[in-house]
């Protein structure tokens, strides 16, 4: 029997909280508001778009793997205060909910329920989850008969498994799991067992702090020159040290999905990944091992990764690493990569789907005379395809395949009787190189000597794309990048009779103004290289795009068609017949409707580049509206490298808006401008021109809104986030241009990263001037407007520690200029509680009704 999904009334119950009832009021006094010291709210229209449901829409793309069914995972909207306020350890940028034994983000970054979808007719069925309890992590047993899911309560988490064909559910754990670092679970490819962490039986209570130190903080150098970030948390005592080995030591284990039999593997661990292998029978486990470290955060602290087998026995060791301090030969080994220093690297390391054992790539050197070695340019090496079977012995690796090239990823098809390989164009120092051919191309393991080539085209040639060939599993590439490094070596999704491949992406216009991205996906013959077209979408007013593959040999896709005024609606399409699977709705239309403007800018200096305008329902041309900017600069070498970033553009998107789109104020009666803002300098030195070329962009952007009669010039605003923040502090103490900003999450001072930053890679011993220069703490001083600025009080960002907000405002109350700031309890870098969201606007919107009116009593609605 279906069960119908959770009203829309007790949904909005919980969405639209009642607001404080100065917000019910007909006036709102925004001096009192930015001067409250608890809560805020902005008025409803601005309430009710950030607070939207826009979360209950779906996305038809975690397709069950017999392509019956969609799981969706229904959220409730921003994170209310008592979860998000829950008390947590916060350990070198791990922060756990000690009371559930889970990391923080499966406790206030999760959802109230599952629905399961009909690949057929989009019916929906609601999955059984216990009251009160939230839900993350819904995965699909390998058959696509059961759905594996975790249920999280205020005390622990558990898994549970649904049948989607009802919902009926059941717990499967008999003791909570573990989820501080190892954060999800998966099945073992017959779908009868799920492999875990679990609580650890007789665990010791967590251990307290003692009232008595023993001892100071410290921190010692070490030889060489240690160029680290400024990370925001780290592990600082003896005691920081005890607590993460307790929170962080786990019980492997796999659990029989229908008797609920735990086989528990190995001894408890320190435990940060797994992955086991399909038959269930061995596993990769990588354990966090000591000295732990307080110069570099958890996820930088050493490892060693093992072959288990299913009693915990290590049969390899695959790697080992120290703690990644950042000094020279203690480098971060790229992911995928095994083996000792002193052996040849294994890449692209994966199990076989077909339970054989681990394939990897691995070189091995040729034999060079002594004028072959001055050559380093010369490719002198032998390539290989390798499986290595159990029990992962020297004897028991054998080689696949072996080419005079270099492999960048290799794949198979479901048979593995066919092998499929990438090579990418490399540079001297054997990096991927920025232009040269890209190969892919199939071998038929019987006869390896001859290959056949799917695709072949120039890195550089954007235009020239043939796209990525789609794997099994229904889910459509979402670059051209290729896996590896964990889970199962992909396999590519072939036609039934073997014989052919398919090839998914998109054709985009040189003007993306004229055209809007074509999508499509060709078979490909194997051995001829033959393509036919088997689906290309419209794109006359519209976008189409493929976001799940049912059957690419019967073409069978689920497709979301949207249009600048309509919201993606998944359709599926069967040899051309279309059948509507969603019904998700715009909760904002009068956003949706707002007039839009995209055009382009060119500086004095010849730069040319865009902005995007929203304005007022209604507005009237020739009408001067005060506008407030939003921005982010970026860096580029040039005027090509500039305009490659925009080739992507859509023009028929439908416009999707969050929690802080600043367009919501066209509702209150701005213009909101969008600008690009290029920074263009030589590789490594744009940062010379910041400040020149921030003055610039914005001066030619303000005169062309002048000049098209869009805004007042003398009621301008300027924000940012991060490093829009940064840039909005640096736009108000060297131009004249804006009343009022708003500074979110920012850095004030570069000195305070003395060791790079952003793109510049330059510390600040070898360029005073610019960080000096591009910081405006140095400059407060000259601050021409009034300057709100906001903070998360956990800001994790490196770079943007909560310090920088607090000196900054020292600074401009001591210099006389007027400011504001609101530090967020519990935020990251990033406000995401309803409270705080709710707060930003409330106090967001007073400060622009009080800096951008005419002669203080002029409001913008007027």
């Amino acid at each position: 029997m279906l069960k119908t999904l959770l009203s829309m009334g007790a949904i909005a119950a919980l969405i639209f909280p009642t607001l404080p009832s100065a917000v019910l009021g007909q006036s709102v006094d925004p001096q009192a508001v930015l001067a409250d010291k608890s809560f805020v709210a902005p008025t409803n229209d601005i309430a009710d778009m950030v607070l939207a449901p826009r979360y209950l829409n779906v996305n038809l793309t975690n397709v069950s793997p017999d392509k019956r069914w969609f799981v969706n995972e229904v959220g409730d909207g921003p994170v209310t205060m008592d979860r998000f306020s829950k008390d947590f350890d916060e350990l070198g940028g791990v922060f756990i909910d000690y009371t559930a034994n889970r990391h923080r983000n499966l406790t206030i970054r999760t959802n109230i329920g599952l629905t399961v979808i009909s690949a057929l007719d989009g019916s929906v069925t609601e999955v059984d989850v216990p009251g009160g309890a939230r839900v993350s992590n819904a995965t699909w047993s390998p058959d696509g008969k059961r759905l594996a899911f975790y249920v999280h309560t205020d005390e622990e988490t558990h898994i549970y498994v649904a049948d989607p064909s009802d919902g009926d559910s059941r717990r499967v754990t008999s003791r909570p799991v573990l989820a501080t670092m190892v954060t999800g679970f998966e099945w073992t490819s017959d779908s009868q067992e799920i492999a875990t962490v679990l609580v650890p039986d007789d665990r010791s209570a967590r251990p307290l702090p003692s009232r008595i130190p023993t001892g100071p903080q410290v921190k010692q150098t070490e030889e060489g020159e240690n160029m680290l970030r400024t990370y925001a948390s780290l592990m600082a005592t003896p005691y920081d040290e005890e607590l993460l080995e307790w929170h962080t030591t786990g019980q492997l284990a796999v659990i029989d999905a229908d008797s609920r039999d735990v086989t528990e593997i190995g001894a408890p661990s320190m435990i940060t990944t797994f992955d086991f292998s399909p038959t269930g029978q061995h596993a990769r486990v990588e354990t966090m091992k000591k000295p732990f470290s307080y110069v570099v955060p958890v996820r930088s602290f050493g490892h060693v990764e093992e072959v288990w087998d299913r009693n915990g026995t290590a049969l390899v060791q695959l790697a080992e690493e120290d703690t990644q301090t950042g000094l020279d030969g203690n480098l971060p080994t790229a992911p995928g990569v095994g083996g000792e220093s002193d052996e040849p690297d294994r890449r692209d390391l994966a199990w076989r789907a077909d339970g054989a054992g681990l394939t990897f790539l691995q070189e091995e050197a040729a034999e060079r005379d002594e004028d072959e070695a001055e050559d380093d340019d010369r490719d002198s090496t032998t390539d290989r395809v390798m499986l290595w079977a159990p029990p992962f012995d020297d004897a028991s690796a054998s080689v696949v395949y072996e080419t005079e090239s270099r492999m960048s990823a290799h794949r198979f098809n479901a048979a593995h009787s066919m092998l499929f390989v990438t090579e990418r164009p490399r540079n001297g120092g054997g990096r991927t190189a920025a232009s040269g051919t890209v190969t892919e191309y199939a071998v038929d393991l019987l006869t390896p000597e001859t290959t056949f080539t799917v695709v072949e085209y120039e890195s550089d040639d954007f235009y020239a794309n043939p796209g990525s060939l789609i794997n099994e599993g229904g889910r459509v590439p979402a670059n051209n990048r290729f896996g590896g490094g964990g889970g199962e070596a992909q396999v590519v999704e072939t036609s039934a009779d073997g014989t052919a491949v398919f090839l998914f992406g998109s054709e985009y216009n040189e003007d993306p103004m004229l055209e809007s991205p074509k999508n499509f996906i060709d078979r490909v013959d194997i051995r001829s290289g033959d393509k036919t077209r088997v689906f290309e979408a419209d794109n006359d007013g519209e976008y189409n795009r493929v976001v799940s593959v049912l059957d690419a040999d019967a073409a069978s896709f689920v497709v979301a068609r949207e249009s600048p005024t309509e919201i993606a609606q998944s359709h599926r399409v069967d040899n051309g017949q279309m059948t509507q699977l969603t019904n998700n709705l715009d909760y904002t239309p009068q956003m949706t409707n707002a007039p839009r403007q995209r055009f382009t800018v060119e500086r004095p200096d010849g730069f040319r580049f865009l902005v995007n305008v929203t304005l007022p329902p209604g507005y009237q041309q020739g009408t001067r509206l005060p506008a407030m900017f939003w921005f982010y600069p970026r860096e580029y070498t040039d005027q090509e490298s500039y305009d490659e970033r925009g080739r992507t553009y859509n023009k028929d998107a439908f416009p999707n808006f969050g929690t802080r789109s600043m367009q919501y104020l066209v509702q209150l009666g701005y213009a909101v401008v969008e600008p690009d803002a290029p920074i263009v300098g030589k590789a490594g030195q744009m940062n010379n021109n910041y400040e020149h070329d921030l003055r610039n962009n914005l001066a030619a952007v303000i005169d062309e809104l002048d000049r098209r009669e869009l805004v007042d010039r003398q009621r301008l605003g300027i924000g940012g986030h991060s490093y829009g923040s940064f840039s909005t502090a640096n736009a108000m103490v060297h131009t004249p241009f804006f009343k009022a900003g708003i500074a979110g999450d920012g850095n004030f001072n570069r000195t305070l990263t003395p060791l790079m930053f952003q793109s510049e890679r330059r510390v600040f011993w070898d360029a005073k001037d610019v960080y000096t220069s591009m910081s405006p703490f140095f400059h407060a001083n000259n601050m021409t407007g009034a300057l709100l600025i906001y903070h998360g009080m956990m800001d994790q960002n490196v770079g943007t520690a909560l310090d920088h907000a607090p000196r900054m405002f020292h600074a401009l109350n001591g210099l006389d200029k007027e400011a504001s700031m609101y530090l967020y309890p519990y935020e990251d870098h990033g406000p995401a509680s309803r409270r705080t969201l709710l707060d930003l606007w409330g106090r967001w919107t007073a400060w622009l009704d009080v800096h951008l009116r005419d002669a203080g009593d002029k409001p913008v609605t007027q």
